[in-house]
């Protein structure tokens, strides 16, 4: 047994996603004796099964505070733990007139935050069928990275801060000073949960309290040729009205009806139309969503085969090779994040909308500057999320 597990711990972590390593990110910055605790052999939930995209700017309220702290970050660990990291923006294909109306909205609310394309720039930077594209957006702060690379490469540089790790370690109750694994108790000054949508097998009350349920998604990763590489993360009509930052929008409510009267079958997938292109040249591809206390591990290829099909109209492609397919599972409620504390020193926290890698580092952080003194800091997170 370590010299750390004799005296305790100052911070035991339930849960090696990206909120979880952030945790102990921010609580081992600052000197403090971390342990994580994974049930698995590594990570392979939410925080695996991403766009890797660090979408920061079209982020609102909290969500856009804890993108901001969360970009600095990325970028220390691309340097501190190699994290793949591309600065490469965001690009968004405005195919509507409503889609450019929202664009333009909201290039007034951000400044510099947004470029607007003209049809001719969209034309020249996103690699779509001839005439596809009226215009766009260029968002430059936003990052990309690869998240089966980085949820690991982050893990391996914690490790080698003195960070401990525990995997293929169950927790079956925790309570002030004290998590109870299947490798035997663990005792912490502040223990942080952050398992993500597993949060309801710990604490399911205070999931059904605060309305957390899980939602699942369909995504898959193509090969194809593209007229040129896609050079940043892209976002369609459909992501503008998913995204805070567009969908407060005063143009987005009208894009919103259009969107789903032309098109009643993709607005029952619920569908965020976007896509990556990862460093060997395959496409992320994605994605539905559908919500439950369970989530049912059954996908529907009929999601799949729109998901196809509107990938090859917007790039004008007729050849895709699908390499993967997969089942995303996150905490779903209805604001965009919970931040609770059951009890003195437990906190529950977990990005509650589908956007843990943009903002999980940033969440992280302002948790544990809360939770070694600034306590106002805690307050008011909890009065917000």
């Amino acid at each position: 047994m370590s010299a750390a597990a004799e005296r305790g711990y100052d911070v035991a972590v339930v849960g090696a996603g990206i909120v979880g390593l952030g945790v102990a990110l921010a609580a081992s910055a600052r000197g403090q004796r971390v342990i994580v605790l994974e049930r698995g052999s590594e990570a392979t939930g939410a925080s695996v099964r991403n766009f890797g995209h660090l979408c920061f700017t079209p982020q609102h309220g909290l969500a856009r505070d804890f993108a901001a702290t969360s970009r600095e970050l990325w970028l220390q660990l691309a340097s501190d733990a190699g994290v793949w990291l591309r600065r490469s923006g965001t690009l968004v294909a405005a195919r509507h007139e409503d889609e450019l109306a929202v664009l333009a909205e909201f290039a007034a609310a951000r400044g510099d935050e947004v470029q607007l394309l003209r049809r001719s720039e969209a034309a020249e930077r996103m690699p779509l069928a001839p005439g596809t594209a009226l215009g766009g957006a260029f968002l430059p702060l936003d990052l990309q990275v690869n998240p089966r690379q980085a949820v690991a490469a982050i893990a391996a540089h914690l490790a080698r801060q003195g960070v401990e790790f525990r995997y293929r370690t169950s927790v079956g109750s925790v309570r002030a000073g004290r998590v109870e694994t299947s490798r035997g108790p663990i005792d912490a000054r502040e223990i942080v949960v952050a398992a993500n949508h597993d949060l309801d097998l710990l604490f399911p009350e205070l999931a059904e309290q605060r309305g957390i349920e899980r939602c699942g998604l369909d995504m898959m990763r193509v090969s194809t040729t593209l007229r040129t590489p896609l050079a940043a993360p892209l976002l369609t009509g459909w992501s503008l009205v998913r995204y805070a930052g567009f969908a407060q929008t005063q143009a987005a409510a009208s894009l919103r009806d259009r969107l789903h009267s032309e098109d009643p079958a993709l607005a029952a997938l619920d569908l965020n139309q976007m896509y990556t292109q990862l460093p060997d040249g395959s496409l992320i591809v994605g994605d539905t969503h559908y919500r439950g206390t369970a989530i049912a591990p059954f996908q529907s290829e009929a999601a799949f085969e729109s998901l196809l099909a509107i990938t090859r109209e917007l790039f004008g492609v007729s050849e895709l090779r699908v390499l993967e397919r997969w089942q995303g599972v996150y905490a779903s409620g209805p604001n965009d994040f919970l931040i609770d504390q059951p009890e003195p020193g437990v906190s529950v926290i977990a990005a509650t909308t589908g956007i843990g890698m943009t903002t999980g580092l940033g969440l992280a952080e302002h948790l544990v500057t809360g939770l070694l003194g600034e306590t106002a800091v805690l307050s008011t997170l909890k009065g917000t999320a």
